[in-house]
C-alpha cells in the first residue's frame, strides 16, 4: 500500500525544512498525531490532508508519492509513442515524447511537417499554455499574429499563451520541429 512509502517521504521532507512533528502538525493544520502515524506508515491519509502537507512543504502533491512510481514508466519507448496527426493527415503527425508521469507538468512533442505544407489552415492558439519550438531538421516558418518569420535548423521560437500562431514548410523536404508545452502560470 502506498502509505507505508509515503510515510518516508513526508518525514525527509519536514526534516529537510528543519521542522518538529509539532511545528509541521501546526503549520499545516493536521494533528501532531495523525502526522506522526502517516510518518510511521500507520496512517491512510485523505486527499484534502495530502494536499495539506504537501502546500506545508512547499512541494507540488505528486512529490509525495515519487517512491511509488514504478520507475519503467518514466520511460518511453520509441515503438510506444503514440502520434497524433492534425486535420489532415498527409500534412503533419506529432509524435507524443512525453511518459504518461510528466504528462499533466508538461508536453513534448516532435513535429513532423511535410514538403510545402503547414500546420493547418487557421491557426492555433493555447489559452493555457506556453509553447517553445526547436528547429531539429531542416527549415520552417512561423507565422504569428500574422507575421512570418524563418527558423534555420536550431533555432527556437518560443510562443506566449494566445499568440496566435501555425508553422510552415515551404521546402521540398520534411522538416521536423520539436515542441515543448508548459502549462502558463497565470
Amino acid at each position: 500500500m502506498f502509505h507505508h512509502r509515503l510515510g518516508p517521504t513526508v518525514l525527509s521532507y519536514r526534516k529537510k525544512n528543519g521542522m518538529t512533528i509539532r511545528e509541521f502538525a501546526d503549520y499545516a493544520g493536521i494533528s501532531t498525531s495523525l502526522i506522526s502515524q502517516i510518518e510511521r506508515g500507520q496512517a491512510n491519509p485523505s486527499l484534502s490532508v495530502l494536499e495539506l502537507i504537501a502546500k506545508a512543504l512547499k512541494v507540488p502533491l505528486f512529490s509525495l508519492f515519487i517512491n511509488d512510481f514504478d520507475t519503467d514508466s518514466l520511460i518511453l519507448r520509441k515503438q510506444d509513442r503514440k502520434k497524433v496527426y492534425r486535420e489532415n493527415s498527409d500534412h503533419i503527425v506529432y509524435d507524443v515524447l512525453t511518459p504518461d508521469f510528466m504528462k499533466a507538468h508538461i508536453e513534448l512533442l516532435m513535429m513532423d511537417l511535410n514538403a510545402h505544407a503547414s500546420t493547418t489552415e487557421d491557426y492555433y492558439s493555447h489559452d493555457d499554455q506556453e509553447e517553445i519550438a526547436v528547429v531539429m531538421k531542416g527549415q520552417a516558418y512561423v507565422e504569428m499574429e500574422g507575421i512570418e518569420y524563418f527558423l534555420d535548423e536550431g533555432d527556437v521560437v518560443r510562443i506566449p499563451p494566445n499568440v496566435k500562431h501555425r508553422f510552415l514548410n515551404k521546402s521540398d523536404q520534411p522538416n521536423h520541429v520539436l515542441f515543448v508545452l508548459i502549462p502558463s502560470l497565470f
